[in-house]
């Protein structure tokens, strides 16, 4: 742990207790305590709580959509198959007793009354690169109509991390997957396709 950078050891002391626990319910202590640190070592890395929640999620950014890129890429078929891919590997994964559904919409719940925040800020980027990433993708595919698409899309997703979180049940991705390969199914087969 000591050829670890502190910043780093910090940033992952934060993924896995705001993760696992949520922001509110995780003190500054606990995660210096985690990270092997003093409080005051991370307050040198980190000027606030705040900061620190904000690093947190901005950390978690790249990954996320490297991972839903390669579920993409690495389903054979058309663009419906591939998205369709994202929601069953998303299934799979909430499988993992770990799993606490999407950093991004938890933090942002716990900030709902902070909208200014700059960790939603960072949310917000998140879905956004996603959302265009889709929308590209569906350009890409010959589908006119892909930003309306794609926002259909990341509404199916949000949705299911939503229900999978409340009921615990992994299978609402899926059928949220289902309803994605149809509306890309529909979409690329009709030109006039109005969404």
């Amino acid at each position: 742990m000591k050829n670890i950078p502190t910043k780093d050891r910090i940033i992952d002391a934060a993924n896995k207790l705001f993760y696992a626990e949520g922001i509110k319910a995780v003190s500054v202590d606990a995660i210096a305590a985690q990270a092997g640190i003093t409080k005051k070592t991370l307050y040198y890395h980190y000027k606030s709580k705040d900061d620190l929640i904000t690093a947190y999620l901005t950390s978690r950014d790249q990954p996320n959509l490297a991972l839903f890129e390669a579920w993409f890429g690495q389903t054979d078929g058309g663009l419906a198959d591939k998205v369709e891919a994202i929601f069953v590997n998303l299934a799979q994964a909430a499988g993992h007793p770990k799993w606490q559904g999407c950093g991004f919409l938890r933090t942002t719940a716990e900030l709902a009354n902070m909208p200014g925040h700059p960790a939603i800020k960072v949310g917000i980027a998140h879905k956004k690169k996603f959302e265009a990433w889709l929308a590209a993708e569906f350009a890409a595919g010959g589908i006119v109509a892909g930003e309306a698409l794609a926002r259909q899309i990341v509404l199916l997703m949000d949705g299911a991390f939503a229900t999978m979180l409340l009921h615990r049940d992994p299978s609402y991705a899926e059928s949220a997957g289902h309803a994605a390969r149809v509306l890309v199914g529909v979409a690329g087969s009709e030109s006039n396709y109005k969404l």
